[in-house]
């Protein structure tokens, strides 16, 4: 089992366990019960711009399993399961309400309840409803208004049901790999569309807080970012990892805790930055209850004189390209990755990013350094003033083999003992941190990869839907258990 010092918070049941997915990844049954589509759904059906072209449509199939699932979640011991509720489900295209869809979260929420587990729901983890987009999605500022009526409709009917509410997830990837980079849906490749996103996302984020108050009042509301800090290889190489902290980081937690963008990155980008009106940072930066960092991996990066974006993303279109290729796409004469290299290199960005070689990595390509979570979380506290924080996400994909009924996820086990050993040092060092959600309770619909990714701690067999603890999980169940006999 994972094994903690004695002194440990992570021993003590105030410390929150919990597992994490999300609706698109999980649910299936896109068209049932009057869903509506989603932009995941349409970006899917796109030829070339996913794996295989593999789609949400059954997924794990959690919207009729999702009492299996559960049962599961609450064999493995853990305090808490986070998901998402799909705002497709929930407003139908003419804007009214639809009752099936709240029915369904009602099932789900009554399940845990009864399991005594604790729920925090995210109501934006990434599928926009269609119709929106149809009218310029995150790039028309009234989809914000539309998020905060969601929003009311989600809590008034749930109230303190769900005992933490997350407005957003990963506004990062929805502004700049939706509508900057084209790599998710709806895909948009413009530096432009990415900056008037990333406003537009964080606008809804703080329209959506007071209502939360009013309607759960004695829940904690809040929101999840995700974080790759950046290191510099060399000491030449130090003002273009802050830039790039900067551009990545800083440019979505500043605006929610000091009310402003950070001057380095508004600057740069000064003639695609969006029109911000007098009130915006004031309606962004309403308190937060809680901040969910989702962590999985650092980048390095070094100077650069002339522009050039990050090799990450770069690799990400590459397979995206691939993918492209593979479905006889007819490409232009510049590829996504050629096209989105010359923009970077007009604008002049300060750095490149650099894959260090003779490193661990995971299957899906990404740098193991745990120490990188432990950094980060300690400068994060320096920094701001924050509220208590969660880690909402964290975890390894790892091309998993199911052998004789098992599976030996040696290295996914290893990362979890490591990163949460940092998460032991950080809270010893002075950052309140109050939880632990794993990406992710069960392999899962990983976006732009499809099914070839896997991060759960459950294997999922897509054509039986057979769930089998892997020995990750395997290992959670161990010392939760323990824990709950105050055995640490």
């Amino acid at each position: 089992m994972y094994k903690f010092p004695k002194d440990s918070k992570l021993n003590k049941p105030e410390f929150l366990f919990g597992v994490a997915t999300a609706s698109y990844q999980i649910e299936g049954a896109t068209n049932v019960d009057e869903r509506c589509p989603s932009i995941w759904d349409t970006f899917c059906a796109k030829p070339g711009a996913v794996y295989k072209q593999h789609n949400g449509d059954v997924a794990c199939n959690h919207y009729n399993l999702y009492q299996q699932d559960v049962d599961l979640i609450s064999s493995l011991g853990v305090d808490a399961y986070r998901l998402s509720i799909a705002w497709p489900r929930i407003i139908k295209t003419d804007g009214s309400v639809n009752q099936k869809g709240l029915d369904f979260y009602d099932r789900l929420i009554s399940a845990l309840e009864e399991k005594n587990i604790t729920i925090m729901a995210t109501l934006y983890h990434w599928d926009l409803p269609q119709y929106l987009e149809d009218k310029g999605g995150w790039l028309n500022r009234e989809t914000s208004v539309k998020f905060a009526e969601y929003t009311d409709v989600v809590s008034s009917y749930f109230g303190d049901r769900i005992s933490f509410y997350v407005t957003l997830n990963e506004p990062w990837c929805s502004a700049y790999h939706g509508y900057r980079y084209g790599i998710h849906a709806p895909g948009i490749a413009d530096e432009k569309s990415g900056f008037l996103a990333c406003h537009n996302l964080l606008l809804a984020h703080g329209m959506a807080m007071p209502i939360l108050r009013k309607n759960a009042s004695n829940s904690k509301h809040g929101i999840v970012l995700n974080f790759t800090p950046n290191y510099p290889v060399d000491d030449s190489s130090i003002e273009a990892a802050q830039f790039a902290d900067d551009e990545h980081s800083h440019w979505f937690l500043k605006p929610l805790i000091d009310g402003k963008y950070p001057e380095s990155v508004y600057n740069h980008f000064l003639d695609v930055m969006p029109v911000i009106e007098s009130t915006d940072m004031q309606i962004i930066s309403e308190k937060i209850d809680f901040l969910g960092v989702n962590f999985y991996s650092r980048s390095m990066v070094s100077n650069a004189r002339q522009g050039k974006v990050s090799d990450t993303i770069l690799q990400k279109l590459d397979r995206a390209e691939i993918r492209m290729q593979e479905s006889n796409d007819v490409l232009d004469d510049d590829t996504k990755a050629e096209k989105l290299q010359k923009l970077m290199n007009q604008k002049g960005i300060h750095y490149n990013s650099v894959d260090l070689e003779e490193v661990e990595r995971t299957h899906i390509g990404w740098e193991v350094h745990p120490e990188a979570l432990l950094k980060l979380l300690t400068d994060l506290n320096q920094t701001y003033q924050l509220p208590p924080i969660y880690i909402t996400e964290n975890g390894a994909a790892v091309d998993d083999q199911l052998v004789g009924g098992k599976i030996d996820d040696e290295q996914r086990y290893r990362y979890y003992q490591n990163h949460l050993s940092m998460v032991d040092q950080a809270i010893k060092l002075g950052v309140d941190i109050r939880g632990y959600f794993a990406w992710s309770l069960m392999d899962n619909f990983e976006w732009a990869e499809g099914y070839k990714m896997r991060f759960g701690i459950v294997y999922v067999d897509y054509e039986t839907q057979t769930r089998t603890l892997k020995r990750s999980a395997i290992k959670f169940q161990e010392f939760l258990n323990a824990r709950k006999q105050g055995l640490l």
